[in-house]
């Protein structure tokens, strides 16, 4: 989520927006996640396993929130035990989502280039630059390469670049369409898609129906392997779906799934390379930045205090 959210950020979550969470997994330590501190110690015994609930929330999830949730495909701990990720929630329920380019389309309409959306940039340089030259541009992440940089910026900033006498041209990098990369989901030789080409896809709505078949499967394998609750669940080398033994030629989906990017677009490991998250993962709405703190500084410069009370 860089830069709307930086590194250090200590952030409040509500958990009243979206509805407070019943505990999943009611044997463990209060007041602690996972572990003991930093012994590795188990905080938690997954013994009895409640039934997901959430209580009454006073809104729902919209597109551009910013949602806290538990990382969806980590499967050796319980739901609400798993490692807390951040990202904008870019697609609800039922939308058809495609990236083109780059640009999101939601049902079609081009989404929101929201404040702060960073892109990957190559820029070709005279000469090496320094690191107050980064700084001064606010870039934290650049790479040198043959003849320049690879950095992640905003529009504005690469505008402002290609302006510097230093810098001979900015260029947005990206990928090709048609080119698969192998760690973007769903890796199937049915859907070649990448980061900056991602889709046409429905998110999977409680109660919605597909029919199964070769691109089906290859879009929804990890919901229906993963998050919808059944005991056993396979597909052979037919394309075809087994669940608890039976076959199965159409499906209804038991849950609402919502679609997760960073604002980071080329550096963010969200939603495109593991898929869509699940409503019981879903933890609450990141609203405020209680305060700040710069891991590479040290001492009383470490403190952000531009960034404390920053709404989200």
């Amino acid at each position: 989520m860089e830069k709307t959210l930086l590194t250090g950020d200590y952030i409040i979550v509500s958990k009243l927006h979206y509805g407070t969470r019943t505990p999943i997994t009611p044997l463990q330590v209060p007041l602690t996640h996972q572990t003991l501190g930093s012994t590795g110690l188990p905080a938690y015994l997954d013994w009895i396993q409640l039934p997901f609930y959430r209580l009454p929330g006073f809104s729902r999830i919209k597109r551009g929130d910013k949602v806290v949730f538990n990382y969806p495909v980590e499967r050796d701990r319980p739901i609400d035990l798993r490692t807390y990720y951040i990202k904008r929630c870019i697609a609800l329920p039922g939308d058809l989502l495609r990236i083109d380019g780059g640009q999101v389309y939601v049902d079609e309409e081009p989404q929101p280039q929201y404040p702060g959306l960073q892109y990957r940039y190559y820029l070709k340089t005279k000469a090496a630059l320094s690191k107050q030259f980064f700084t001064k541009h606010a870039i934290r992440e650049h790479v040198p390469v043959r003849r320049g940089y690879v950095v992640h910026t905003t529009p504005e900033v690469a505008a402002a670049l290609a302006k510097e006498a230093s810098i001979q041209a900015v260029n947005r990098i990206t990928i090709p369409k048609g080119v698969a990369s192998p760690d973007i989901y769903p890796n199937s030789p049915a859907l070649a898609w990448n980061l900056d080409y991602w889709g046409p896809v429905i998110v999977p709505a409680q109660g919605m129906t597909i029919d199964i078949n070769q691109q089906t499967l290859a879009q929804y394998e990890r919901v229906l392997t993963y998050h919808e609750g059944h005991e056993e669940v396979q597909i052979d080398d037919q394309h075809q779906l087994w669940i608890n033994g039976q076959q199965v030629t159409t499906y209804i989906f038991r849950k609402d799934y919502y679609f997760m990017m960073g604002d980071n677009r080329h550096n963010s490991f969200d939603s495109r390379f593991w898929s869509f998250v699940p409503q019981d993962h879903i933890v609450g709405k990141a609203v405020l930045v209680l305060c700040s703190l710069d891991p590479h500084k040290r001492f009383l410069s470490k403190i952000r205090w531009s960034r404390f009370f920053r709404p989200v």
